[in-house]
């Protein structure tokens, strides 16, 4: 029997239309978009499915993403479909703590609405993001210990492809002695700031009293923590963890080798895109990767999980 994780991706991968064939095709996902418009006082179906200028917004993006996410999670639940451990990229963490039982689908938006705000609200100028393509991360992280200014690795994603993060002259700075290692490429992201540096931890400090109010459940599934790529199985560890998240590295490419190594064959990546099975496909090509993006993709899914399906 396969050993199966849920994978959410995180922001960036959002497009208009996403999940709207779920959101028409299940009274069950259909019910977790009115929720999350209910608790937020926003119109999700609207953001998610017309066309409009706000989904790339990070206060809009977040809570998106994450209905999303959680309106197909829901579905293969129905589907009597369940995994042994759950990981989320950045924001795709909430989701991931849903899937394991320990949050309560409507706390989660609550807290996803407010993170976004926070997030956007704490962006300094002059910040920004690149990815590093073709170095493995301990040369990047020596070399960035070398230049001047606030700079850091973001996002450990997967091998030969690295994010980093920090005050944009602090970028700039690292790209010559970054290609001098051997990096075939240093591209300036389109974003809105310089997620999961320093900068940020103002807002994270602040998701702390957003938090208070959250009851966090026991955890029968466990998941992988971005901040450490280890299993998070203590409630009491989950809110911290959360708060430090804003302004740490995301470590995907870690947790998806600690999976693999404790028997993980197959990932489910669920919500928007393929990012996810990208990574993994290059962290290790032998790993079955199944996508639940749109509503045909969940009869494929099931077919290829049916030993599993309850």
């Amino acid at each position: 029997m396969s050993k199966i994780a849920f994978v959410f991706p995180g922001q960036g991968a959002q497009y208009i239309g996403m999940g709207k064939d779920f959101y028409e095709n299940s009274s069950t996902a259909k019910a977790v978009f009115d929720k999350a418009s209910e608790v937020t006082g926003m119109d999700i179906p609207k953001l998610c499915f017309e066309e409009n200028e706000d989904l790339n917004q990070t206060k809009y993006t977040q809570i998106a993403m994450v209905a999303t996410e959680i309106a197909i999670l829901k579905v293969l639940e129905e589907k009597g479909v369940r995994p042994s451990v759950t990981a989320g990229l950045s924001l795709g963490e909430y989701a991931a703590i849903v899937a394991t039982g320990a949050m309560k689908e409507e706390d989660a938006f609550k807290i996803v609405k407010q993170r976004g705000v926070l997030m956007q609200e704490a962006v300094p100028e002059g910040g920004g993001m690149a990815a590093v393509l073709g170095l493995d991360y301990p040369v990047i992280e020596e070399v960035l210990s070398k230049v001047e200014g606030v700079v850091s690795i973001a996002n450990y994603n997967c091998p030969g492809q690295i994010v980093i993060t920090g005050w944009a002259d602090a970028i700039t700075a690292a790209a010559e002695p970054l290609k001098a290692a051997g990096a075939k490429r240093v591209l300036p992201l389109k974003v809105s700031g310089p997620f999961h540096s320093k900068l940020l931890t103002e807002a994270g400090e602040k998701l702390t009293d957003v938090l208070a109010d959250v009851t966090i459940g026991d955890l029968p599934i466990p998941y992988l923590a971005n901040l450490t790529a280890d299993y998070v199985q203590d409630a009491g560890q989950v809110k911290p963890l959360l708060v430090k998240q804003v302004s740490s590295p995301v470590r995907f490419q870690q947790s998806a080798e600690r999976m693999i190594a404790d028997g993980v064959d197959t990932f489910v990546e669920i919500g928007p895109g393929k990012t996810i099975a990208g990574f993994i496909r290059k962290i290790n090509p032998e790993m079955k990767v199944i996508n639940v993006d749109k509503w045909e993709d969940l009869e494929k899914c099931m077919e290829e999980l049916k030993d599993v399906a309850e």
